[in-house]
């Protein structure tokens, strides 16, 4: 049985403090009552015949319904002409699917908005890729938090999502092949970089195959009616640190308890007297928890960026992004990292982010994590490579992978 979603509020215009035992959510000004189009105050009031509109509705449906089938026999042939043998994950193609979702958001004309049109396509790829068999996917669990939300996001509801205990489970998992791919988080817009995820590549062969952006929404949530029977938070000490604004103004005085997920922080929620949760709207789904107050986190930009592991690079889809694993024999001399990027540079290669960790052979040596605009087999591209890794002592291209269609 599907289970009842809690509606979300809308954005807030201001912040009040609560009246004692108050629930809190977060509003807007009534919107002013839109004005409808000629042609529809036209329809109105001539009587709409509304069987002939639910006849025509039901032949499009007839149509679409038969155009999802034929594409999904198509994808049949697909995966024949490779080969009888291999599975699911042998026919997946990230770059493919990408470009699929880059062109129905170009042709979108709406009324549907771009969002809804790539939820759909997404999930009519998920399916057509599943007649075989799912692919599994190992994400950080354990149920119900954002890493289950942006597997769900960028492969769709078929699949066999796996939830694992910790982001090293993850990958080791994907190694030993047991899951086809993986899904952890690598930065907060807001709190910044995972380092375990980072440090994790030091050791780990495998690839980086895709991106997530996620806009992170946090809501409070418990069994109790009212924010004046909260005694404690539960949450990760990431959601706690994004949402430290609204927790200050509205509840001052309440224990925040950091927990090792928003999963873990909502299952205690369901358990405990007193104990309040910050977490997705999915983990209210899955534990039966109230949303208390939604939307609570201090930025409304507040987004996190996920990767997807898997065992191979692919071929360019024509907007991608190349991570990087560098470094140089001495990183403490004068102008080792200047040097290192000059390349990049010289060939007009738009760097979008580095980070710097320690590199586990000696004291005060440090490797580093490049992101940048552009495909490795691009030539340009290409060059560039050839020329940094003659400069650097560590050099290893991590994916380059198709930019997180938004």
């Amino acid at each position: 049985m599907a289970r009842k979603k809690t509606p979300r509020k809308q954005p807030p215009q201001g912040r009040s403090r609560p009246a004692a035992g108050e629930a809190v959510g977060k509003s807007s000004a009534a919107a002013p009552r839109a004005t409808a189009p000629p042609a529809v105050a036209h329809a109105v009031a001539h009587a709409v015949n509304l069987d002939e509109v639910r006849g025509k509705i039901d032949s499009i449906d007839e149509k679409i319904h038969g155009l999802i089938n034929d594409r999904a026999r198509l994808a049949q042939l697909v995966g024949i002409s490779k080969t009888r043998d291999g599975r699911t994950v042998d026919f997946y193609r990230p770059e493919r699917e990408a470009q699929v979702l880059r062109m129905a958001r170009e042709r979108n004309s709406g009324p549907l908005r771009d969002e809804e049109i790539l939820r759909l396509f997404r999930e009519i790829m998920s399916a057509c890729l599943a007649q075989q068999e799912p692919l599994k996917v190992a994400f950080l669990g354990p149920e119900g938090t954002f890493t289950q939300t942006a597997v769900l996001t960028h492969f769709g509801h078929s699949v066999r999502a796996l939830p694992l205990a910790s982001i090293d489970e993850v990958f080791h998992e994907v190694e030993a092949a047991s899951a086809d791919f993986g899904v952890v988080p690598i930065e907060n817009s807001t709190e910044g970089t995972v380092n375990h995820t980072l440090d994790r590549f030091l050791m780990s062969p495998l690839k980086i195959c895709g991106e997530v952006e996620l806009r992170i929404h946090h809501n409070l949530m418990g069994i109790m009616n009212s924010l004046g029977r909260i005694v404690r938070i539960c949450s990760h000490p990431q959601s706690l640190a994004q949402c430290r604004g609204w927790l200050d103004e509205h509840l001052p005085n309440v224990e925040q308890v950091p927990v090792s997920s928003n999963a873990e922080g909502a299952r205690r929620a369901r358990d405990e007297q007193g104990t309040a949760a910050i977490a997705g709207e999915t983990a209210a789904e899955v534990y039966g928890l109230k949303v208390l107050a939604a939307e609570i986190e201090d930025r409304t930009d507040n987004t996190t960026r996920f990767l997807v592991l898997g065992r191979k690079l692919f071929t360019p889809s024509g907007e991608d992004r190349t991570t990087l694993l560098v470094s140089v024999g001495h990183t403490d001399a004068p102008g080792a990292l200047s040097r290192l990027l000059e390349p990049l540079a010289k060939y007009r290669i738009s760097m979008t982010r580095i980070e710097s960790r320690p590199s586990h052979r000696r004291k005060w040596d440090y490797v580093f994590f490049i992101d940048f605009e552009g495909h490795a087999d691009e030539p340009h591209v290409a060059k560039a490579l050839a020329d940094l890794k003659k400069r650097s002592s560590l050099f290893r291209v991590l994916g380059s992978y198709p930019r997180a269609v938004l």
